[in-house]
């Protein structure tokens, strides 16, 4: 039998799915085939629409590139400084580029800026085949990174976002690899540069995002636009104290849309929720009774304590635990014992595991026997 207690607490105590209200009318958005808004931290969705449907991406899929990139600099494939040499792969190279010829000598920083501010597609091979010596190498290390993150709805068959019939991805996922990318605070710069230069200044770059020079909050990602795909758009903001929402918009009708969209599921995010840390305290969570164990009980707690999305609106929530009336020995520490439900009103917002906090042994003949004899030599 499982009893049920419920705890009225006045700590701001979880959240993981909470819709901002609907959309206006007019919303930007709202004519987008699919959008999401993300935190950053927790991965928290605050509102979506048609988020988890597959469709084409267009140049959003070269985000998955750039985190492969971020990695292979993070643990010293190569430096910024490392210069890279194009090989006859970049010969012919479709779509956006800066005119690379085979032996053409740049820096892995050149390459960078050349992908996030440019989009450059010759580029992307000379750093897709320093990282995996082939375009079908990296290719396979894209598709099986996203399936290490749980991305089961995308797929990659280049690392342009060249149009394939068979490669899609969904705006949460685009999310989730900018929730990753996020995390490279070098890559924050360039990501950040609307126009530069690189090839000693013969080659100009320009952003199709707009807002990495109109947006203050502005961190990354990418604008892009094709026939298959729209205009679509991967937006990151943060403030002052570090909370850093993301948002993706698909297939708007044109690229106004898709910015002034993903702007404005930020702020949204901004102005609506508020981002603190679980404070639950084990101290309500009394130990839960043992049979058959060397000990008569065992303490309880939250599995974790983490970083929470709240509305701003919200200042209490109601807890409700689900334990069993007692657990048979042996129990090991971290076994999960029950849950603990967080309710906004009669909404469920969040659940979270409690676990035991320690050992307890089963009831043996020999402890047995040592406890009586400890009793009569007393």
């Amino acid at each position: 039998m499982k009893r049920i207690l419920t705890i009225f607490s006045a700590l701001l105590v979880m959240a993981a799915l909470l819709p901002l209200g609907a959309l206006a009318a007019d919303d930007p958005a709202d004519s987008a085939e699919a959008y999401i808004l993300v935190e950053a931290a927790t991965g928290a969705v605050l509102t979506a629409k048609n988020a988890d449907i597959p469709r084409n991406c267009g140049y959003l899929s070269k985000l998955m590139s750039l985190l492969l990139i971020a990695e292979d600099i993070e643990t010293g494939k190569f430096r910024l400084d490392t210069e890279l040499t194009a090989s006859e792969t970049v010969r012919g190279t479709k779509g956006a580029v800066i005119w690379l010829e085979p032996s053409d000598r740049l820096t892995v920083e050149e390459l960078l800026k050349s992908v996030i501010i440019g989009n450059a597609n010759d580029a992307t091979t000379v750093l897709a085949e320093a990282s995996e010596r082939s375009i079908e190498g990296f290719v396979s290390r894209m598709n099986s990174e996203a399936f290490d993150m749980g991305l089961r709805n995308t797929a990659f068959y280049s690392p342009y976002g060249y149009y394939d019939e068979r490669e899609n991805s969904t705006a949460h996922d685009i999310a989730e690899i900018c929730r990753a990318l996020s995390r490279y605070d070098f890559l924050r710069p360039y990501f950040q540069t609307w126009r530069d230069f690189v090839k000693g200044g013969a080659t100009e770059l320009v952003s199709e995002n707009t807002l990495s020079r109109t947006y203050e909050r502005h961190i990354g990602f990418k604008a892009c636009h094709s026939d298959e795909a729209g205009y679509c758009a991967a937006e990151g903001g943060a403030n002052d104290g570090g909370t850093c929402y993301i948002s993706v918009v698909l297939g708007a009708p044109d690229a106004d849309v898709s910015l002034k969209a993903a702007k404005k599921l930020i702020n949204r995010g901004f102005t609506d929720y508020k981002v603190t840390a679980t404070m639950f305290p084990d101290e309500m969570l009394m130990p839960l009774k043992v049979r058959g164990g060397e000990d008569a009980a065992v303490e309880i707690r939250l599995r974790e304590q983490s970083r929470i999305v709240v509305p701003r609106g919200v200042t209490e929530l109601a807890t409700v635990t689900v334990l069993p009336e007692y657990i048979t020995a042996p129990v090991k520490k971290g076994q999960r014992i029950g849950t603990a439900g967080f309710y906004s009103g009669k909404e469920l917002v969040c659940e979270a595991d409690i676990v035991a906090g320690g050992d307890v042994a089963r009831l043996s003949y020999g402890y047995i026997f040592v406890k009586t004899l400890a009793k009569m030599l007393k």
